[in-house]
């Protein structure tokens, strides 16, 4: 955890909770668009989801793991809130008119229900796991941490939103997506995170040496 003065801290504080609604409500919204990948049935939100981990991780190595589940229940409601606004004023890409937030839509409700279910149990456990091995080589954490929070995650998320849900299309094939959208989700996080995540460490590092005063922070450290 860096030390940082009460400037500094609410301003990373601001820019870590902006990051956390803005791929939550991304990715609530890009579930419901489904399409096909060499065959197999996915969703797009599987490329955005694995923004979430990054954000957790950065989270965790700024504040510490308490306050880092502090911010992630603090999030939710407001993501969730822009979630539902945007899936049903925006269905399936559509437009629908602002009036459509008259109407109660439970097909989107329950998105937005079972993507808090599922960002709490992957995101602490994310953060558990990520605290634990923070203080080992700096990509053991976020290579263990993404893989069983994205599991965790994937798998409590498409359970709760689509088994037996109203849209035929993802209550036949729910399952198959969520296999799909893990995998694509952990090679995206694996191939491309982890190297992008060793270069926002090392160039968050240099800011806060800036920001603190601090010559002695390292990725090894925080």
């Amino acid at each position: 955890m860096f030390a940082l003065s009460d400037t500094q801290y609410r301003r990373c504080l601001v820019v870590m909770v902006a990051f956390h609604i803005g791929i939550i409500a991304a990715s609530n919204y890009l579930v419901q668009l489904p399409f096909t990948l060499f065959g197999f049935h996915t969703t797009w939100g599987a490329f955005s989801f694995p923004f979430i981990f990054l954000a957790t991780d950065l989270t965790v190595r700024l504040f510490g793991k308490n306050a880092a589940r502090a911010i992630i229940l603090r999030v939710m409601l407001p993501a969730l809130v822009v979630s539902y606004v945007v899936s049903v004023v925006f269905p399936r890409g559509s437009f629908a008119g602002f009036e459509a937030l008259g109407e109660w839509n439970v097909f989107v409700a329950r998105i937005a229900l079972a993507s808090f279910l599922a960002y709490v149990i992957g995101q602490l456990l994310d953060v558990q796991v990520f605290d634990r091995l923070r203080q080992l080589a700096w990509w053991v954490a976020p290579v263990c941490s993404t893989v069983l929070g994205n599991l965790a995650d994937t798998y409590a998320f498409f359970s709760t939103a689509f088994y037996n849900s109203p849209d035929a299309f993802m209550a036949a094939n729910w399952l198959e997506i969520a296999a799909v959208d893990y995998a694509i989700k952990l090679a995206i996080s694996l191939l491309f995170f982890l190297p992008l995540y060793g270069l926002l460490l090392a160039w968050l590092t240099r800011r806060l040496v800036v920001w603190t005063g601090h010559t002695d922070l390292s990725p090894h450290t925080v």
